[in-house]
This record gives C-alpha cells, structure tokens and sequence, in this order.
C-alpha cells in the first residue's frame, strides 16, 4: 500500500496507480537512491535526530538490499508507486520500525531531485569518455591522411582542395566543445538539493553541507523551491546531447555520401554495413542512417521537456516526473551512437585514389589560378574573370587546368607561364595554406598533435 495512504478513505483504483507509477524507468536511479539515503541516514545521526543504532541499522539494511539487487536475487516490485518508495518498504521490511525513521526531514520531492542529478553527474562522465574515446579515433585516421587530397565542399559543390585530415579535425573541433559544454553542465548538475524537503525546508536541525560532501556535491541549493522544481539541469543536458548527436549526424551522413559508389570515398568494414533481402550487389551503411534517425529522436525527447515544464507553477508538480523517461532515453540514444561508430570510423578504408581523382576533375585549383596572375600583377577581380573563362574552356573540351597546355593559358592572357603547373598542382595549393588552422600538412600536423595533447 501507499505510504500516503492514511489521509484517503478508498484504496487507489489500480488504473491511477499504473499510471501515477514510475517504477518501470526509475529503477534505474536504484544505485543513487541507496547511496542518498545512506548519506540521509548518516546526516540524521551526527545531528541526533535518529539515534547511532538506528543509522546503522539503516546503512545495513541499504546495503543488504543494494546487494542483493546487484545479485538479482531481490527485483523490482513493478506494482511499487517509484523506485523511493520501493526501497524504503523492502527497508522497513527488513529492519522494522528503524527503517520508518530514514524519510526523516526528507521528501520525495528532494529526494528524486538528488537522485536525478546524481545519476546525471554519473552518466556525464560516461558520455564524456565515449567523445574521447572517439575523438582520439578521428585522430588516429587524421594522422594517416595528412597527405591524402580530397575536394572540400561549399553548397555540396567541388570548392577548394583539402586533404581528409583537415576534413576530419573539423569534426574534432565540433566534439572538443561537446565536452566543453557538458563540462559547464556538470557545474550545474553538481549543486546538492537534499534539504529543501518538500519545498519549505524542514524544523530539523540539518547539516546539509555535511549530506552534499558526503555524496560528492560542489555545493547546495541556495532557494528551497527552486530546489525541488529545479529542472533546467536535465533540459541543459538534453540540450548537450541534442547538439552531440547534430555532429554524429552530420558525419553520419557525410560517411553516407561517401561509402555510395556516386562518391566511393571511403569503404565501410563488412562487420559495421548490413545487405540487401533482394539485391545481392548492396552493402548498407544502415549504422550512420541509424545514427541521423535517433538524431531527431533526441529532439524530440529537448522539445517534450522544454514543453512540460513551460507552464509549470513553483514548486514540484508531478508534470516533472516525464523528465526521467526523456532523459534517460537521450543518454542510452547518445552512449549507443557514440559507440558504434566510434568502431565504424576506426576500421573504414580510405580510398584516396578516388578523392584525388575528385579532386582533379572539380577545377577546385581554380582560385589558385587567379591568385598566380595576381602575383603577376594583375587586379584579382581581372584574374577571376580571366580563370572563370578558362574553366569554361576546359568544361567545353573535357580537359582540366592541369592538362590544359601552355600555348593556351598565353592565349587568355600572356602573364601565364610554365610556373603554372607548380601554381595548380593540388599539393601545392593545400600546403601553401599554411596558416595555423588551415589544411597544410605542417598546419593540420600540428593541430592533431595540439588535440591529441588535451585527451592524453
């Protein structure tokens, strides 16, 4: 039975209590629960609202369940109304009436809110490792492509010559402030709300800065109201993860591009691409479409919770229990992309044969061209005019710039010499971009190294 029971005259119909229950996805918060009430329980003690045997008796008993959940031998009660609720009724059945005196000076208001940002704090850490992890593998395939061109894109046009290094740093860049930004959540998160009750504080005496170090918090709440109705933290977060999974979508859908014979950039492992059911010549780059699909899921999950708490009046309203379902359903989508393609990225082929070829029928040396009469002195506007009609030239007779012989650069203007072919070769043009962040290999070298330094 519930332990709010006593105020009611009926029992709850089973159809309110299947849908007021939230045991089914806050179990998971079991580990957060058990090591909260420990804490509680250790706090009431030291300021002599429980007596010293009941706080062992607690610890005990919170121990012996949490093993035993470990174990398997002891499982959820899925007609329990939540996962507090659960564990404080399998405690007081254990050790009896000193099992009634843990919810001392607590709510379940704070208490849920404790738990949410604990486990949050834990699951930050591990989305965290899952980006390095990542980022130290774009960086492994960064380092075996400094020297491997590939036309770079504007307008999903062949625009300017790159190589597959610098191609894939942007990426590195993209995650490097995916951390950075769940760094600054962590700050928000890590703020202990225990003590703030049900949304008035308490007559008892706490200590609750003793109760947040104990469980590894920074500091504590300042506004008992906003801290049990709190829930910008988990919309921070859902918003983190909604912006991670907006670059794993985008470099999914780059490797979708690439693996497809239109491009043929780059050939995906056997074990990371599916089949055809009827067409035996197809292998599937379903894990990256897989990866853009569950992009707009995350969304989804930003979007709902934006929209439950926008008209929420101060202070919990029950509203508030969606954010578990919407938040833990990001973190596993996240966690689960983040390691799959991680494996994916690390075992495709490079085919840089291919992008070169790319490269070399796309005219993307065509600024250089113009910057070589610059140098010869003409104005850049004259030049650009000059090299757009070459280009035009060589679309009309199926050449490129570099095939294209001397006698017919002098023919559009007679500044263009044999010096040209050095100007246009595509090795040359990267190279000579050697500003720091562009695509020169000395450039792109020592942006891998200067990456590779804050992970290692």
């Amino acid at each position: 039975m519930p332990m709010w029971e006593g105020r009611f005259s009926k029992k709850i119909d089973k159809r309110t209590n299947d849908f007021n229950s939230s045991i089914r996805f806050d179990h998971k918060m079991y580990k957060e629960d058990i090591e909260g009430s420990i804490a509680h329980a250790k706090m009431l003690s030291k300021q002599k609202i429980i007596e010293k045997e009941d706080e062992l008796k607690i610890i005990n008993g919170l121990n012996s369940i949490l093993e035993d959940l470990e174990s398997g031998s002891l499982e959820f009660d899925p007609n329990a109304e939540d996962i507090h609720m659960f564990i404080e009724s399998e405690l007081t059945k254990r050790i009896g009436k000193s099992g009634k005196k843990l919810h001392t000076a607590r709510s379940r208001n704070d208490q849920v809110a404790l738990d949410i940002r604990m486990y949050l704090k834990k699951n930050i850490i591990e989305i965290k490792g899952n980006i390095k992890k990542l980022i130290l593998t774009l960086l492994d395939k960064a380092k075996e492509n400094t020297e491997t061109i590939m036309p770079g894109y504007t307008h999903m046009q062949r625009a300017q010559p790159i190589t597959f290094a610098h191609h894939l740093m942007a990426y590195v860049e993209m995650f490097k402030r995916d951390m950075q930004r769940l760094d600054e959540t962590y700050e928000r998160v890590n703020v202990c709300p225990i003590g703030s009750c049900a949304l008035a504080g308490t007559t008892y005496p706490l200590d609750r800065e003793f109760e947040a170090k104990e469980l590894g918090f920074s500091k504590i709440t300042n506004n008992s109201i906003d801290g049990v109705s709190d829930r910008d933290f988990v919309i921070e977060l859902l918003s983190d993860i909604s912006i991670i999974m907006m670059h794993l979508s985008r470099i999914s859908e780059e490797i979708v591009l690439w693996s497809s014979w239109e491009f043929k950039f780059v050939e995906l492992d056997d074990s990371f691409s599916t089949g055809s059911s009827i067409m035996p010549q197809k292998k599937n780059p379903d894990i990256v479409e897989l990866i853009r699909g569950k992009t707009g899921r995350v969304y989804g999950s930003l979007m709902a919770m934006l929209t439950v708490m926008k008209g929420t009046p101060l202070a919990y309203n029950k509203d508030m229990q969606e954010d578990k379902e919407l938040i833990f359903d990001a973190i596993d989508t996240v966690n689960l992309s983040l390691t799959t393609i991680e494996p994916l990225i690390k075992t495709m082929s490079v085919l840089k044969e291919n992008m070169k070829t790319a490269a070399e029928k796309g005219f993307i040396n065509a600024t250089d061209c113009a910057d070589y009469l610059v140098e010869k002195g003409l104005p850049f506007r004259d030049a650009y005019k000059i090299v757009g009609n070459i280009v035009k030239y060589c679309i009309e007779h199926n050449t490129t710039l570099e095939k294209l012989d001397i006698e017919t650069y002098k023919q559009f203007n007679t500044a263009f010499d044999e010096d040209i072919y050095s100007a246009i070769n595509l090795i040359n043009c990267v190279n000579k971009r050697n500003v720091f962040g562009g695509p020169a290999k000395e450039q792109v070298e020592k942006q891998i190294e200067l990456a590779r330094s804050e992970f290692i």
